[in-house]
């Protein structure tokens, strides 16, 4: 199993999308999840509506240094596909994955070379594309809602999985990682965490 941040390492939420949590993050060997918007012609970080301040994505990406740990592309605009090839081929990162664009937009990453996730929620209980998507985003708006036997049938499908911990909902993280520890040994299973080096720890005891 694969642990990245949620929105790089940060300590303290004024940090949340912020060099400083990326390279925290980075440092530690932690990929990321992050948002990707457009301003202006450029891709930039932002999760909410940006005003041009934003850090550009090309930025993230001299800090990751060539490391080519994973990062997970919250795609929060439509049409940015182009924009983003081009910005990770000019910086060699081949280790990233986009999901959580709109469903019509979702046809253009599916289409092209770009390793592209699906979400599966309790309120998004058929996936858009399953078949076609090589990945799930698999996330709890309200209590986990899937159990064990659930999660082992997706692994089963051979897709990557990403799930999200249950403290980027507010909600104790505990229960959630009691479960994915009879999981931590498979490969495609991946967990987005706002708190990485405590998953570390956790996972390995």
């Amino acid at each position: 199993m694969q642990i990245i941040s949620h929105r790089g390492y940060w300590l303290e939420k004024p940090e949340r999308n912020q060099k400083i949590a990326f390279e925290r993050s980075f440092d530690l060997g932690f990929g990321t999840e992050t948002d990707v918007r457009d301003v202006a012609g450029r891709l930039v970080i932002s999760h909410d509506m940006p005003d041009g301040s934003e850090m550009p994505l090309s930025d993230l990406l001299e800090i990751m240094a060539g490391r080519n740990l994973p990062l997970a592309m919250n795609i929060k605009a439509d049409g940015l596909l182009a924009s983003l090839q081009a910005v990770f081929e000019h910086h060699g990162h081949s280790n990233w994955f986009a999901f959580d664009m709109a469903v019509p937009d979702m046809r253009s990453y599916l289409a092209s070379d770009v390793c592209t996730y699906t979400r599966l929620s309790e309120v998004e209980p058929v996936p858009a594309w399953l078949n076609e998507a090589d990945g799930i985003w698999l996330d709890s708006f309200g209590a986990e809602w899937y159990s064990s036997d659930q999660l082992d049938e997706l692994l089963q499908q051979g897709k990557q999985v990403c799930v999200v911990s249950s403290e980027l909902h507010s909600r104790d993280h505990l229960p959630l990682w009691r479960l994915l520890g009879d999981f931590q040994g498979a490969a495609n299973l991946t967990l987005c965490t706002d708190l990485p080096e405590a998953a570390r720890s956790f996972f390995k005891e």
